[in-house]
């Protein structure tokens, strides 16, 4: 198995007091600057790990096109670590106002998955070379601050071939503050390993509880959700549905604790 220096949370957020990205090209447009911040975030997986060689990030603007910096703490990150509401600050810089339309992150050599105990190499097609390129479209007012977050869905990203090996094809969301729709609650008992899916006109989202239970799935779009809750068939337990969960932005839509019960006979 690989040595690997992870980031934590509360690493990377204290980091972020004390570094800055290095910038490789200076702002050109003359129109002001933003501040925005990158954070990154987690649809979780059933895997033990899932960790990402980050080195760099790159930014899109129609400003200036294409601008580099170095992470915050570049590493290997675990990307299961942020989950439920965790998240890490990945960069923090200054654009030139405008249109953000793309973000992509700059890979090193050491990513990989751990399965059932297990780590495999993880390859990332394009990954150092070009990165992982994922679509934005976020106006940056002059004076502004942004956070900007990236929600790799780790279950559907992770492709096995045929001769074993896993390839990372990345299915990310992209949300902010305004566009960052959301559900909570707490599901008992956690003996039953339950898994919860919101499930929208277009697509569902996926969460596994804490320890406590407690799950938070957010990025979602406005709508009416139905919220099913998934216990493993093994714990005799029946799963427990919502209708029409309304998820509107600025609000935390809490469907409070949910106790599964027994199947009926």
């Amino acid at each position: 198995m690989m040595k690997k220096q992870l980031m934590l949370p509360l690493l990377a957020g204290l980091c972020a007091i004390l570094f800055f990205g290095s910038c490789s090209k200076n702002d050109s447009s003359g129109g002001g600057t933003a501040q925005l911040d990158l954070r990154l975030t987690d649809a979780p997986g059933a895997f033990d790990a899932l960790y990402l060689d980050i080195r760099g990030v790159a930014f899109h603007t129609d400003a200036d096109g294409w601008t580099t910096f170095d992470a915050i703490v570049p590493g290997v990150y675990d990307l299961l670590e942020f989950r439920n509401g965790v998240d890490t600050l990945i960069a923090r810089t200054t654009l030139p106002a405008g249109k953000l339309s793309q973000v992509r992150f700059i890979l090193g050599e050491n990513n990989s998955i751990v399965v059932d105990g297990t780590e495999h190499p993880l390859k990332v097609p394009s990954g150092e070379e070009s990165g992982l390129k994922f679509n934005v479209h976020q106006e940056l007012i002059p004076d502004g601050s942004y956070t900007v977050w990236t929600d790799f869905d780790a279950a559907r990203s992770i492709v096995q071939t045929g001769n074993g090996s896993y390839t990372l094809k990345p299915v990310i969301r992209v949300f902010t503050e305004l566009t960052n729709g959301r559900i909570k609650g707490v599901v008992e008992p956690m003996s039953a390993n339950p898994v919860v899916y919101a499930m929208g006109e277009t697509d569902t989202a996926t969460a596994f509880p804490d320890a406590e239970g407690f799950f938070l799935i957010s990025g979602l779009p406005e709508g009416d959700y139905r919220v099913v809750i998934e216990p493993d068939p093994a714990s005799g337990l029946a799963p427990d549905t919502t209708e029409a969960v309304p998820v509107r932005f600025g609000i935390i839509a809490d469907l409070g604790t949910k106790t599964l019960t027994a199947t009926a006979e």
